[in-house]
């Protein structure tokens, strides 16, 4: 933990919390620190209950280990206060997901971060415009060419209404 603040922690992000506008919605304090990748675990997309309500409209990422694979994704520091505001996005409360200390592999070293590991995986795909903030945060934040040629091949379920997309928009403008 290494060059960080006391007072701050270090989240690795690699769903849509790659995007800086979309976590920086419920957790303001948060600050870009580097990239890094996560070996043995791959990223997929689903629900943690078969017929779940998503604000996404669809699957939503998750890591699962896969000894070979790897997962690339941003590394930030937060303030401590904004520890629980991340808990609740990501529905730890409610069980959706659960928090884990993994060790992300960067140009600074070997990190220990905070992430999410969703509860009762149900592969389901993602909706174009998650899909969308998780190619837009990889490519804001310089992943590498081939993982965002990954990022970009993933299937979704062409829904087309309304999402949280359209309150990124807006922030962003």
């Amino acid at each position: 933990m290494s060059g960080v603040a006391s007072g701050r922690f270090m989240y690795f992000a690699f769903g849509s919390n790659l995007l800086k506008e979309r976590l920086q919605l419920a957790n303001p304090s948060a600050i870009f620190y580097t990239t890094g990748r996560l070996k043995d675990y791959e990223l997929n997309f689903g629900l943690w209950e078969k017929h779940a309500e998503s604000t996404w409209h669809g699957g939503v990422a998750t890591i699962e280990s896969h000894p070979g694979s790897e997962v690339w994704g941003v590394i930030w520091t937060l303030s401590n206060e904004n520890l629980a505001s991340l808990d609740n996005q990501e529905g730890v409360t409610l069980g959706k997901y659960s928090p884990l200390v993994v060790a992300v592999e960067t140009e600074k070293g070997q990190m220990l971060c905070r992430t999410y590991q969703m509860n009762n995986f149900h592969a389901c795909p993602p909706s174009p415009q998650y899909k969308q903030v998780v190619c837009l945060g990889a490519e804001q934040n310089g992943l590498p060419k081939e993982y965002l040629k990954r990022l970009e091949a993933i299937q979704t379920n062409n829904y087309s209404g309304p999402s949280i997309l359209d309150q990124i928009k807006t922030v962003t403008k």
